[in-house]
């Protein structure tokens, strides 16, 4: 293994002035920086974590605390996406991850203690129940968190500005000339909340009167109950003329049922979904829905989160809102082709 003592000999630097050069010191001059780095690369260097963690008190190493209640895991098509970015921006940044989970060699552990035992300096929150008392545990501790589409008091959070994205699906249907809209929402949450409040916005601007029949309960990611509200909703006397679904994979679902009754998509039932994953530009017509800044999102935590750790108290809590993008596909029709 390569030692600071190696590349000394080789690039005829003292060990005290590439060991500088190494940590990021500005007492080194820019041209032996990066003659230093360059030779620690050619050497295959690699920096003692051991050893790193005695001299900085840092490792280096974040945690990712992720629990999907669908059981999709990372293959989950939203949170897949922004546990990417995550990943990538703390690599690049000089950070690994490590996902944080309630089991360590065999035995049961809370939060707290899985982050304390792989001496993660922060940890990125994303996709739990955040009422728990393990997960009030680990935001209440000394260790630093950035949480994802949740705020909480003293805490900073990355949001997609969800109310945006439901208003501006909303409007899109209003605009061409929808009155009877149909809302299927996921389970009750900040981001539940957010959407429902841009959709009843929109609304309300347009003076369109709501009908609490049209509002209807599913869950995100499942297509089945999607798929049952949907059929609620087209067996009413006057059944919408368009209906808004928490997800894009839980429209599967309504698309299913609605073509199981011999309708079509948009020219008898116009249709939106959320996230702008890729299946939304697969399926037949290409959904009309709402690209979260997935990229942005894990991004700007990462971020957060390591000027939190490297700064401490300096550092003040803030919400961040992403914005998202409107793609609006082809499952929007006039509801002149619509049936009565």
């Amino acid at each position: 293994m390569t030692t600071i003592k190696d590349i000394s000999k080789k690039c005829g630097f003292s060990p005290a002035t590439v060991s500088k050069a190494l940590n990021g010191y500005t007492d080194v001059s820019e041209e032996t920086v990066e003659l230093i780095r360059r030779t620690a690369r050619e050497m295959h260097y690699l920096p003692n974590a051991a050893a790193r963690l005695l001299k900085t008190n840092m490792s280096h190493n974040i945690g990712v605390l992720f629990v999907d209640e669908s059981n999709c895991g990372l293959t989950h098509e939203y949170f897949s996406l922004i546990l990417n970015s995550v990943k990538e921006e703390a690599e690049a940044s000089g950070y690994d991850i490590t996902f944080i989970c309630q089991s360590l060699g065999g035995r049961e552990v809370s939060f707290l203690e899985h982050c304390r035992s792989r001496r993660c300096d922060g940890v990125v929150i994303a996709c739990v129940n955040f009422e728990s008392d393990a997960v009030k545990e680990l935001v209440e501790s000394e260790i630093p968190v950035v949480t994802i589409d949740y705020q909480l008091d003293g805490t900073s959070c990355v949001l997609s500005d969800n109310e945006e994205g439901s208003y501006e699906l909303t409007s899109k249907l209003i605009e061409e000339g929808h009155s009877k809209i149909a809302f299927i929402y996921g389970e009750r949450s900040q981001v539940t909340e957010k959407r429902l409040n841009g959709f009843h916005k929109a609304m309300h601007e347009h003076h369109i009167p709501e009908s609490k029949e049209y509002i209807k309960q599913g869950r995100y990611h499942e297509p089945e109950l999607s798929k049952q509200a949907t059929a609620e909703l087209l067996s009413m006397k006057e059944p919408p003329t368009a209906i808004m679904y928490p997800d894009d994979f839980s429209y599967l679902g309504g698309m299913a049922e609605i073509r199981s009754q011999g309708l079509s998509i948009p020219e008898d039932v116009s249709v939106t979904g959320y996230d702008g994953i890729n299946l939304s530009e697969v399926v037949e017509p290409h959904l009309a829905t709402w690209r979260q800044n997935t990229e942005e999102i894990g991004r700007r935590s990462v971020q957060k989160l390591i000027g939190t750790i490297e700064n401490g108290e300096d550092v003040q809590a803030e919400t961040i809102s992403v914005s998202g993008k409107l793609l609006t596909g082809c499952s929007i029709m006039s509801p002149g082709s619509v049936r009565s």
